[in-house]
């Protein structure tokens, strides 16, 4: 099994340049959409996940998660969660155990999504347990990605409303590239360790 570097500084990664999602990003928020873009993405052995939820700046203020991410090595689907809620056909989407997801932190977003639906997520990887076999002390996105790519992902819009009347094609990417780079960490360790 390769071993890569064991963790990187954020000085080393303030030297590397920016990753961007260079594929097509679809925001889905209406229940046919939803339909639709299920049916795509069950083509797919595994997929890439990540949600976001609109930052509370005041104490005891919480809301519920307004966006999740799907991607595919070319086309991210953006679920606008705070318009649709989690529609029947993504719910047994997210509970099946045809498609692999892959995503990062998981505990986080399956609280956020318990939340809006009682349903048992399955056939989940979280890279934070998954890359630690691979000698990666890191865990978190930015810096195992900057670790296997040599790119760094900018967090300049984890902070924005995600329950915004509009996306910013700004936060459109930046949803995008979280959801794209974890699927994108994962193919590449599976691939450089298959004998």
């Amino acid at each position: 099994m390769i071993q890569y570097t064991h963790s990187i500084t954020k000085e080393q990664m303030a030297l590397l340049p920016v990753e961007e999602f260079k594929g097509r990003v679809i925001v889905v928020d209406t229940k046919k959409d939803t339909g639709r873009a299920v049916e795509y993405l069950s083509q797919f052995e595994r997929i890439g996940f990540d949600t976001e939820t609109r930052p509370s700046f005041k104490k005891g203020q919480r809301f519920k998660i307004a966006l999740m991410q799907i991607a595919t090595e070319d086309v991210c689907f953006l679920f606008r969660l705070n318009r649709i809620g989690i529609p029947k056909v993504l719910e047994e989407f997210l509970s099946d155990d045809a498609v692999q997801k892959i995503g990062l932190s998981l505990r986080d977003d399956f609280g956020a999504i318990k939340k809006r639906t009682d349903i048992e997520p399955h056939n989940f990887i979280d890279l934070q347990n998954y890359v630690g076999q691979f000698g990666i002390e890191d865990a978190s996105l930015q810096k195992i990605y900057a670790i296997l790519f040599n790119k760094k992902i900018s967090k300049g819009q984890r902070l924005t409303n995600w329950e915004a009347d509009v996306l910013s094609e700004s936060q459109k990417k930046y949803a995008a590239l979280d959801a794209w780079a974890c699927l994108k960490i994962y193919n590449k360790l599976i691939q450089d360790n298959e004998l």
